[in-house]
């Protein structure tokens, strides 16, 4: 079973999130993506996250209804800051079954070489690589490395800091989110 990774702390997970995924099972080599939901990525600040049992529900509420597409939580029982490094090690070892590649936007592609250990990762795991708008001139340095895989999937300009920011200032930026996890985020009264 071919699987992609999907990391992020989805805080809160939207529809880009899902049309990169959902564009990747269904036109890469990959045969299903979970969404690896992170308690503490080491270049993000913990202050502004969600608790990870709610970034966790709404990423079960986006993913319900697409079987290729699956929620983790695997990252909150190891040590924190989450190393992808790391990661991947207790993945191979839990999962034999599987053959596991990392899905990061292009952006992410350009700072890899800051990543603990980004060789070892290399080395081992294919990486699958969607393009992102960028002010940035050139190709990314790793671009042609063997194991880099640039996906053309649609390029999406959504982000979550953009809709954390949007809530209290009263914009209705319901389209950008799954119908499930509007209504949990306005439930819970999240982000005001």
């Amino acid at each position: 079973m071919k699987t992609g990774l999907f990391f992020g702390s989805f805080n809160p997970i939207h529809i880009g999130h899902l049309i990169i995924a959902n564009h990747l099972v269904e036109y890469s080599d990959l045969d299903e993506v979970w969404f690896v939901v992170t308690p503490h990525n080491p270049f993000k600040e913990k202050k502004s996250l969600l608790a990870d049992h709610h970034r966790f529900r709404m990423v079960l509420e986006a993913t319900e209804d697409y079987p290729k597409l699956k929620p983790s939580k695997i990252e909150w029982g190891l040590p924190q800051p989450n190393y992808t490094v790391n990661t991947l090690a207790y993945l191979d070892e839990k999962y034999p079954e599987h053959q596991f590649n990392l899905i990061m936007g292009e952006d992410n592609l350009r700072s890899f070489h800051k990543w603990k250990n980004y060789e070892v990762i290399l080395e081992n795991y294919h990486i699958y690589v969607y393009p992102r708008i960028s002010d940035q001139k050139g190709d990314p340095e790793l671009k042609n490395h063997p194991k880099i895989h640039s996906v053309k999937a649609p390029i999406v300009e959504i982000s979550s800091t953009f809709i954390r920011k949007a809530i209290p200032e009263g914009k209705n930026i319901r389209p950008l989110l799954p119908e499930k996890v509007w209504k949990y985020l306005d439930e819970m009264n999240f982000y005001r």
